[in-house]
């Protein structure tokens, strides 16, 4: 299991490599490199790719949490998709802010480039609308079979939600076209995502928190 779990992870970094690679180009023709074009350090654009990599990064770490207190191999394939697409999609933010040569952190609270500085509290760990708690990191970790199923597929439908949200705010307050377009795709793929995990809840006996 230990072999398996460590190959999924460099295919998942070998995947991240590959993408960001891509997707630098493009954002270099569009923003015509470190000019007068690129984005500011307190813009939408820079704000959402620090804030969006931190969430996906949480995202990714459920998924691997889950696969591994799980035999079923629906749930398993859907952790596995969602890892990938979201290493994959985290590469190119932090790719963006390299290519824009700026920081990768900010002293501003997280959502300040949405007007909600301050909003989200951070406590036990949640930084952003959506992301789980330390405390629930902890308990998906405990957990087996069915309740880890149930638990993850609810963590990950709030989480979702959340990223959601803050996408909306990319694609309304984003600049740059290629960013907005994938904010844009994630929305789609994750409400798409939202409503195959409402059916998976539904068919453990379960639904989501919210």
């Amino acid at each position: 299991m230990r072999r398996q779990h460590v190959g999924w992870v460099a295919g998942a970094a070998a995947a991240v490599l590959v993408a960001a690679g891509a997707i630098t180009y493009a954002v270099a023709e569009e923003t015509g490199g470190p000019d007068p074009k690129t984005p500011s350090a307190d813009s939408a654009d820079a704000g959402f790719a620090r804030d969006m990599a931190v969430h996906h990064q949480q995202a990714v770490e459920m998924s691997y949490i889950v696969r591994d207190r799980t035999k079923d191999e629906e749930v398993r394939r859907l952790a596995y998709d969602i890892a990938q697409t979201q290493a994959n999609q985290r590469g190119m933010l932090l790719g963006w802010l390299d290519l824009w040569n700026l920081p990768k952190v900010s002293a501003d609270p997280p959502m300040t480039w949405m007007g909600m500085g301050g909003m989200a509290s951070g406590k036990d760990g949640a930084l952003m609308p959506g992301m789980a708690t330390n405390t629930e990191l902890k308990k998906l970790g405990t957990l087996n079979g069915k309740q880890a199923e149930i638990f993850y597929l609810q963590l990950m439908t709030d989480h979702h939600k959340g990223g959601i949200h803050m996408a909306e705010g990319c694609v309304a307050k984003c600049t740059v076209g290629v960013e907005k377009r994938l904010a844009q795709g994630m929305v789609d793929a994750q409400q798409s995502e939202i409503e195959l995990m409402a059916g998976m809840l539904k068919e453990r006996g379960a639904q989501a928190r919210s």
